[in-house]
């Protein structure tokens, strides 16, 4: 397990893992995203970014950013969630504000070594760094990729949802409560899409020609479509834990 500060040479490999075949495309439409592009990270918080070589490639990656959590009241866990913190590390970037929270943007794992409890080896390893750096705590406006096959259920009804052991439904979740996680709420609008129904149709294969909410695969929640203003907008849901570090 490395981080780019101590193997920078590994950036572009690091951030070459490919995502499942899958996973939603129209995700590349968030534009909160375009702040934390991959090469901005590598080289603002070298530190935070995480990565599980099998011999001297990359099979997993963990990415993170700092920012500060107290400043101008901002509210601890925000309801804008992914997009929201996404907004606030490249505002103290700018402004030369000392971070004292990290929060994770994700954890992907290779295609190919899916099923082998990666990923709970890179939360571990990001957990450790953010203590490292002197962060305080590490906040994860977590996706749980399992809430596509119920999209029309709230997300704070689909986080409540337990087993028989107590532990969450949801494997992702689950894996962080495990880890040591709390989960502190939900995260309502985390993660927005807007985009023309031609950009819709080309991502989805779907018409998108009715005034009615769309389920889409690989989506947490519905789809909001205005066939007379040529839009469609997708608001994502994600559920906040903290792991102190």
């Amino acid at each position: 397990m490395i981080t780019l500060a101590s193997h920078p040479t590994l950036a572009d490999a690091v951030y070459g893992i490919p995502y499942p075949p899958d996973s939603p495309r129209f995700m590349q439409g968030n534009l909160a995203s375009l702040l934390v592009r991959g090469r901005r990270v590598a080289q603002r918080w070298p530190h935070l970014v995480i990565a599980l070589l099998d011999g001297d490639r990359p099979v997993a990656r963990g990415i993170m950013v700092g920012y500060r959590a107290d400043r101008d009241s901002r509210p601890r866990f925000p309801d804008g969630g992914w997009d929201q913190v996404a907004v606030w590390a490249a505002e103290d970037v700018m402004d030369g504000v000392e971070a004292d929270t990290a929060c994770a943007l994700e954890i992907a794992v290779h295609p190919d070594h899916l099923g082998r409890g990666l990923s709970t080896s890179v939360l571990a390893a990001m957990r450790e760094s953010v203590s490292e750096a002197g962060l305080s705590e590490l906040l994860v406006p977590l996706r749980p990729p399992d809430k596509a096959s119920a999209p029309d259920v709230p997300m704070d009804e689909y986080a409540a949802r337990t087993r028989a052991d107590g532990l969450p439904e949801d494997r992702w979740l689950r894996t962080h409560v495990r880890a040591g996680g709390r989960v502190e709420g939900v995260a309502w609008c985390s993660s927005t899409v807007q985009a023309p129904l031609p950009r819709w149709r080309e991502w989805t294969g779907l018409p998108f020609d009715r005034d009615e909410p769309v389920v889409v695969p690989g989506a947490l929640a519905p789809v909001l479509v205005s066939t007379s203003q040529n839009v469609a907008v997708y608001v994502e849901p994600n559920i906040w834990v903290s792991h102190r570090t």
